[in-house]
């Protein structure tokens, strides 16, 4: 019988193998050898579909994995099974079994570089007088189905510490580290994660699926995974893993003593006893070896500036603009400080609004952007999330001494920034369930008494019924933030009191400068409130070129907080160009996390760049270490937008000043933090026009001084994007229609504050335009 089926009784086989045979191990299966009398045992860790070949011949493919020898760089060969074999084996054979092969064929393997298994493969038919044994290990089956059939997969596990390029295996480790999964720049969703285990060796997983709910269940550092069929490959001399054919994967709870449930979305799955030996164990291990109390903390435990984890319950959504959407959220506790509220229409805000209303002063609006906000826009009202790396910035309200806190999840996942759901059977919602019901809500107003009136009123917006009341006079294309209690003042009380003062006013925009709209991005300086115009590509390329001539210094490459590679360009020039990684925790990031420092490149290469890496830092070498080019050159890059210092309030510090950062358990990327680390007074981008308002009582030009807020349009960003440019003449072009008589422009309901410059020689009174946005229709 070509194919048998052995029973494993007590440990041992109940049919020993035929006498003449020796067993050959996997490194002694060589083209030239003679194979006669020998077999091959090894692990079946996977098996592809039983098909046909184009002669009607059955085709099966197996691949077995060398359990004597798991730490060897190749452990496992291609088997190929031809005829009748290949189906009798199709019908019975498992993930798991213990398969021996004799009478096979050696053959070289043409897959043997795409796959990194063994050169060459076994052949193996009835034809050429094969035999293939199966042993396997009886369980409890159907009546319909026989015994020795029917056969519990037995896995092999690999330590981390012998995992080779090329590889594919199964493993259980810690996790460390992790990004929730995100939608990549493809199709598919991403997560990434990092496992420790006994071994003290650490692995890196980037796994990708088009269905989310196939990828690792994790929600906090300490949780145990088990994969099976990963794919294991050397990238900078460190081992990563990636997903494969047949990947798949269990997640556990870490906590010693918890309940060891699996959570995975399939509905099929092996766990074996033993298993649980190996996550009792991890669990121990984990405890006493790893750092697993992460930044989770209550709102009521929130510390400005320091970002943190939040479990938390849904109950209340709504967009804001194009990059980023509101989430109002509660953990039953109450943040110790004033927090922001994100002004937005109630009509555009989701949740109940009795529950909204009684729990206002519990709740706290997190601002989440870009990437995130595919992912926050479907999470359903109710549900229970965990939100990681929270950052409380810390802002002074406008017109007030107070400050408050405003929560931003910062789009990127660097450091594991996004939002994960947690299921109702998770104990930390149980435990948060239980919290949120014995709150006592009886302080909060009796919200059945309330009119429906009343009740919008609760709200940071105008009221349906002023709204509507106003909207019938006549449409504002103007909304304002702020200060609903103030009353409208004509323009021409306004030019006859003096400064400084607030007022609310109803106009028309007469005319406006500049005419050309991009003229009208300055770089401003909040230290000594400068402005200056925004240098053009030519004046960077020119600061390129020259910082070109000093060759980099090898000297400075490969510290112990970034890694560099150097290269000589083929031209005439040969030109010498260095890049610089920043690592985190002693590991290269993804390229979208990454912050790197070039020398020598051109502006073509730095743009390049750009359009890959999160942050680019263009810098030369100096006898002891690296530093910013000349301020006239934007000291950072980020995608398309350039960041500028202002040259009299900046005093640059070393680049190796960012290694503190780096080094820091979740260091901040983000320009502000950049700059304030490198001694620099960063520039913002804003608009300055001038508005010219008419209301029938009078006529006075009132400045826009603004970042973003009023055209929904980032300052930084226009100069780059076409689209926004078009974008913004649109909307001017609503506001102050060309060509239009004086009655029939449209009205804009602004504030304005007045205030007084003077010099030696004169007194001027000024006004300015504030806490006014273009109505989202206009938009």
């Amino acid at each position: 019988m070509p194919v048998q089926l052995l029973k494993i009784i007590k440990g041992k086989s109940e049919i020993p193998l035929p006498s003449h045979l020796q067993k050959e191990d996997l490194k002694n299966l060589q083209e030239g050898f003679d194979h006669t009398n020998k077999y091959f045992q090894g692990l079946v860790i996977l098996s592809y579909p039983l098909t046909k070949l184009r002669d009607g011949t059955d085709f099966f493919k197996v691949v077995l994995q060398d359990l004597d020898d798991l730490c060897s760089q190749i452990n496992s060969i291609n088997i190929l099974i031809y005829g009748k074999m290949a189906e009798d084996c199709a019908k019975v054979l498992h993930h798991g079994d213990t398969f021996v092969v004799a009478g096979f064929k050696l053959a070289k393997s043409p897959t043997a570089r795409e796959d990194g298994r063994h050169d060459c493969h076994l052949e193996v038919s009835e034809e050429a007088g094969s035999a293939i044994y199966i042993y396997t290990i009886p369980r409890a089956t159907a009546a319909s189905e026989t015994a020795s059939v029917s056969v519990t997969p037995k896995y092999v596990y690999t330590p981390l510490n012998c995992l080779k390029d090329g590889t594919i295996v199964n493993l259980y480790g810690v996790v460390k580290f992790f990004k929730p999964p995100y939608v990549s720049k493809g199709t598919d969703y991403c997560s990434v994660v990092t496992l420790v285990d006994p071994s003290n060796v650490k692995l890196t997983c980037t796994l990708f699926n088009g269905n989310v709910d196939c990828l690792p269940k994790i929600y906090k550092v300490g949780d145990i995974i088990r994969f099976h069929r990963i794919k294991i490959r050397e990238y900078n001399g460190q081992m990563q893993g990636i997903t494969s054919v047949g990947f798949a994967s269990l997640t556990f709870d870490g906590t010693v003593g918890a309940p060891i449930v699996p959570r995975t979305s399939s509905k099929v799955y092996t766990f074996m006893d033993e298993e649980q030996k190996t996550i009792e164990e991890l669990r121990v291990w984990a405890a006493s070896n790893l750092s697993i109390s992460g930044p989770a903390v209550k709102l009521s435990g929130v510390q400005p500036t320091l970002f943190f984890d939040l479990t938390c319950q849904l109950v209340g959504k709504a967009k804001v603009d194009g990059s980023s959407f509101l989430l109002k959220v509660w953990d039953g506790t109450k943040c110790p400080y004033p927090t922001w509220k994100v002004p937005v229409e109630a009509r555009d805000l989701e949740g109940e609004k009795i529950l909204l209303h009684q729990l206002r002063n519990l709740t706290v609006d997190i601002l989440v952007y870009d990437n995130h906000v595919q992912l926050a826009k479907s999470l359903k009202i109710g549900s229970f999330l965990r939100i990681y790396s929270i950052h409380p910035k810390q802002a002074s309200a406008d017109n007030e001494d107070v400050s408050q806190i405003e929560f931003h999840l910062h789009g990127g996942t660097c450091y594991g920034r996004g939002i994960g759901v947690l299921p109702e059977s998770n104990p930390d919602i149980k435990e948060l369930k239980a919290f949120l019901e014995s709150v006592d809500l009886a302080d909060s107003q009796n919200m059945e008494s309330m009119s429906s009136v009343e009740l919008d009123g609760t709200f940071n917006s105008v009221t349906d019924l002023e709204s509507h009341l106003r909207r019938c006079q006549q449409l504002s294309v103007t909304v304002l933030t702020d200060h609903q209690d103030l009353n409208n003042t004509e323009l021409k009380t306004i030019l006859n009191s003096t400064a400084p003062q607030q007022y609310r006013i109803r106009a028309k925009l007469r005319t406006y400068k500049p005419q050309k709209l991009y003229q009208s991005i300055k770089l401003h300086c909040s230290k000594c409130n400068s402005l200056q115009e925004v240098p053009d590509g030519d004046d960077f390329d020119f600061i390129l070129q020259g910082s070109a001539v000093t060759a980099p210094n090898p000297e400075l490459h490969n510290t112990s907080w970034y890694d560099s590679v150097m290269w000589t360009t083929q031209d005439q020039k040969q030109r010498k160009i260095a890049i610089h990684f920043v690592k985190h925790d002693e590991m290269l990031q993804q390229p979208e996390d990454t912050l790197l420092m070039i020398e020598g490149g051109t502006l073509k290469e730095v743009w390049k760049l750009t359009k890959r890496f999160k942050f680019v830092i263009p810098v030369r070498s100096t006898e002891d270490d690296l530093e910013l080019l000349d301020l006239s050159a934007p000291f950072l890059l980020q995608g398309n937008i350039k960041y500028y210092g202002c040259k009299q309030c900046s005093t640059p510090k070393p680049i190796k000043s960012l290694s503190s950062v780096a080094a820091e358990q979740r260091p901040s990327w983000e320009p502000t933090e950049i700059a304030q680390v490198l001694g620099i007074e960063l520039l913002q981008y804003v608009f300055i026009m001038k508005f010219t308002l008419v209301d029938g009582t009078g006529a006075l030009n009132a400045y826009l001084f603004d970042y973003e807020k009023f055209f929904h349009i980032p300052a930084s960003e226009i100069l780059t994007s076409n689209f926004l440019q078009q974008k913004m003449q649109m909307t001017m072009n609503t506001l102050c229609p060309p060509g239009r008589k004086l009655d029939d422009l449209p009205w804009l309901e602004c504030f304005i504050k007045s205030y007084n410059v003077r010099d030696e020689m004169k007194h001027q009174v000024y006004y300015q335009i504030f806490d006014t946005t273009v109505a989202e229709d206009v938009v």
